[in-house]
């Protein structure tokens, strides 16, 4: 191949969006940008307290318009932008959104431009729990169990929860929806100028892990499945799709206003989209039977097997297992936990919570000082944390938490349980009490390894991409020594986007397939982390400790549960 043929990856995060210029041959990076969600950064349409996360589709227009046109200007202009031939999108999720007819987000148009209801519903609004256990009850009825490749459990995080729930508080979104579209799917349908909803190019991936498509019920669970759920639901399968395409077929071509805006051809070939992870695990260069863990905010958790050796395997509690999500001709095997980076950033906003709020009001330093000093503090304190962590003894009666801040993901998706810290005594300070946090973060990564193995599929390694990864050794060596396995970090930074790049790579007809694409275009990996040997019976010791308060908690959650029912 021509060395002078660049591909661009575009990774949508929870808190911005990073576009990347690659060249095809090798996988160098050539221009990065990123773009912060203004509406997000400030709050707008959220409502935490009641795990309400909404983001609006014009800040993802916005951040790709700028991170694309940054690159191409970075990279060297028009000379660089004529030799892109490809682009593909990841995507956080299920972060889906109610459309018109034309296949536009609601929250585009004048009647619902403030309706957070008709906004993107991000992964982690769970605002669903009520919607994803009446879908786990209603499953239960049938004969055919609808839920089998999803792991038996169905989340809030997921597309049909989301839906139901938004179809049955408000009206007005409900008569304007002609369908639900995934982020993933709705960013290829702008770029290539859609304008018919059911033209829209429904990716494998979400629709597999997410929305209950399975090849075996030959699309969709049926019409009777939703309608006998909730009427509202009735006839809704009709408004969204039959066929699905993996991530290695094209969305078509940008379109000529697209090719305008950002500067590049029109002939441009657009991939079908997938979620973050799931490329990001081609990114870093997956394998088969290693579990490649995507970690930042949450943790995604990949693991490829061979279609052949999966033949009538189903794994319990994990957030699905899809032929071709990942890699065309592998089950693509999905896990993760609900909150991990969003754990430490957590206990950071509580310890900052005094300098934040009061520094402002200090009589000793001026505005613009407290402002400099607020900023240079933040990021100080995990870094701080982590140095005077690492320096502590491990210990049984160590302070204990679990790392359920957002829900659990995996293993057994149950988003009503709470996070817990215990063990804690007047000599508990920050650096221990960050420490717990840490642990419990590492063994919910072993339980979801554990659970991988006890159904049956093997775990030969672990790559650590993403953020956490790649700026936290203190937490990639307690991992490593939880596991009793080694990690290997993947030296690209933006890892989901480079994963991104290779799929362009294959739509733009540049390598004929992903794993030839992953083989030229992959960077390797900088840093290995090795399991400690002598932690080995401790940290069984504290994972056991775990498991038992992790009990106490689900127990004591179904517990209060039960009795708010019964009020």
């Amino acid at each position: 191949m021509s060395k002078n043929q660049f591909v661009i990856g575009v990774d949508y995060g929870s808190d911005s969006v990073r576009s990347v210029i690659v060249n095809a041959a090798n996988g160098e990076e050539i221009a990065s940008s990123v773009f912060e969600y203004p509406r997000w950064r400030d709050g707008l349409f959220c409502e935490p307290a009641a795990n309400q996360f909404r983001q609006h589709p014009q800040d993802y227009i916005d951040g790709l318009e700028t991170t694309i046109k940054d690159c191409i200007a970075q990279a060297g202009g028009a000379e660089i932008a004529a030799l892109v031939k490809g682009i593909s999108v990841d995507t956080t999720g299920s972060t889906p959104v109610a459309v018109d007819n034309t296949g536009t987000p609601l929250a585009l148009t004048a009647e619902f431009a403030n309706n957070p209801n008709a906004m993107f519903v991000l992964w982690k609004d769970h605002t669903s729990v009520k919607e994803a256990a009446e879908i786990n009850a209603h499953a239960a009825l049938f004969e055919t169990n609808y839920l089998q490749y999803v792991g038996g459990i169905y989340s809030s995080e997921w597309f049909w929860a989301k839906l139901l729930h938004v179809l049955r508080v408000d009206e007005s979104v409900r008569n304007a929806a002609a369908s639900w579209v995934e982020h993933c799917d709705w960013i290829p349908f702008l770029l290539t100028g859609g304008a018919d909803v059911k033209a829209i190019k429904r990716g494998r991936c979400s629709a597999g892990h997410k929305a209950l498509w399975a090849e075996e019920f030959g699309g969709l669970p049926p019409d009777d499945f939703f309608a006998s759920l909730d009427p509202l639901l009735k006839g809704f399968t009709a408004k969204l799709y039959q066929d699905t395409y993996t991530a290695d077929q094209a969305a078509g071509t940008l379109s000529a206003e697209w090719a305008q805006r950002l500067g590049l051809p029109a002939d441009v070939v657009v991939g079908t989209g997938a979620f973050d992870a799931h490329m990001g695990a081609v990114g870093g260069q997956i394998e088969p039977y290693h579990l490649s863990k995507v970690m930042g905010t949450s943790t995604c958790d990949i693991l490829v097997a061979p279609t052949a050796n999966m033949q009538d395997k189903l794994v319990r509690g994990i957030c699905g297992q899809v032929n071709g999500s990942v890699i065309p001709g592998m089950v693509g095997l999905e896990a993760g936990q609900s909150a991990f980076g969003d754990t430490y950033a957590w206990f950071k906003k509580i310890i900052s919570w005094p300098v934040n709020t009061l520094l402002s009001q200090s009589k000793l330093i001026d505005a613009a000082t407290a402002q400099a000093l607020k900023a240079e503090l933040s990021d100080l304190i995990i870094p701080e944390l982590s140095r005077q962590a690492a320096l502590l003894p491990i210990d049984e009666a160590n302070e204990l938490a679990i790392d359920w801040f957002n829900g659990r993901r995996t293993p057994d998706a149950n988003q009503e349980l709470k996070g817990a810290i215990t063990g804690l005594g007047l000599g508990s300070d920050a650096p221990r009490v960050f420490r717990a946090l840490a642990e419990a973060t590492c063994f919910g990564a072993k339980s979801i390894v554990d659970r991988f193995i006890s159904e049956g599929i093997p775990v030969k390694g672990i790559i650590g991409i993403g953020g956490v990864a790649k700026k936290s050794p203190f937490v990639m060596q307690m991992m490593a020594d939880v596991l009793g396995m080694p990690i290997r970090i993947h030296q690209f930074k933006h890892t989901c986007a480079l994963g991104a790049a290779m799929f362009a790579a294959v739509v733009a007809g540049i390598y004929p397939t992903v794993e030839e694409a992953m083989a030229a275009m992959g960077r390797g990996f900088d840093e290995e982390y090795l399991p400690n040997a002598n932690l080995k019976e401790v940290y069984a010791r504290r994972y056991n400790q775990y498991k038992t308060l992790g009990d106490f908690v689900a127990g004591q959650v179904v517990k209060h549960t039960a009795e708010l029912q019964n009020i």
